[in-house]
Parts: C-alpha cells; structure tokens; sequence
C-alpha cells in the first residue's frame, strides 16, 4: 500500500450541494429557499417557538407543580479505597483536607464515606456521614469514625 493508492471508501464522499448555479440545476433562482419572505433572506429565521406574535404554547397553557432544584442537597462521596491510596497511616481525614486534595467537589453539601475497597491503614475520619460497611472496614483497620450524628 502507497499513499498515492489510498482512496476513500465508496459512498463517504459526498459533492457539495452547488445553490443558484443556473435554473437548469433544480438548484438555481431560489437555491432552495422557496418564494420571497422573512425565511428566503439571509440570517433570517424566527426563534423556536415563536407563533408570529400569537401567544405561544408555552404561555397559554398553565404553570404546575414545584421544582426542588434550589433547595436540594448534594451529597459527595468518597471510597474506603480513594482513602487507602491518598492519606498515610495515622491521618486524619475531614472534608476540608478531601477538598484540597480534589476528592471532593466546591459546591457539595454533604460527605459521604462509602466501603468500597479495603483499608489497612489507621485513619481518623470526621465527615457528615459514614455507611455501615466503610465503618466496620475502618475500625477493623484500627481507625476511628466521627461524626456529627455520633458526637
């Protein structure tokens, strides 16, 4: 195989769609655009929606239900394994220290700690919460568990 021998496949290459190249083409005098009007003009189209000036669908029919967006809570969670690979023996771990070290996000409400993986080292854990599984595996390893819930 040559450079020169390469070619693409049959049917990926399509010709351009050549607009107003003569009445003959099927694509000239309007170039597709049908007759004369605001969507014949160039840069000219109404945003989605719109009704011509009609009250639109959106505003006729009525507001319903309640959206919680604002006001949930968001909860970020952190593995028994991400602790193991990122803390020595004997730290202690709190949710200022995981947002410097990038495990947890800016805009989170609440910690979690989850027993995904194993964890060998002795650790100090103070979050907002704990699942029972990452509780048993850190305490197991000789660490301890605070939080606001316990205290």
């Amino acid at each position: 195989m040559k450079l020169h021998t390469l070619s693409p496949n049959k049917g990926s290459k399509h010709r351009i769609k050549r607009l107003g190249c003569g009445e003959s083409s099927g694509l000239g005098k309007t170039s597709g655009k049908g007759n004369k009007g605001q969507k014949a003009r160039s840069g000219g189209s109404v945003r989605p929606g719109f009704e011509g000036g009609q009250m639109p669908l959106h505003r006729r029919l009525p507001k319903k239900g309640f959206n919680n967006h604002n006001f949930k809570t968001t909860v970020s969670v952190v593995n028994v394994a991400q602790l193991e690979k990122s803390f020595d023996d004997g730290a202690t771990v709190n949710e200022e220290i995981l947002r410097e070290m990038g495990l947890v996000s800016r805009n989170t409400d609440i910690v979690k700690v989850l027993g995904q993986g194993e964890i060998s080292k002795k650790l100090t854990v103070a979050v907002d919460a704990v699942s029972a599984s990452a509780r048993e595996k850190i305490e197991k390893a000789g660490g301890k568990v605070e939080t606001p819930a316990s205290e």
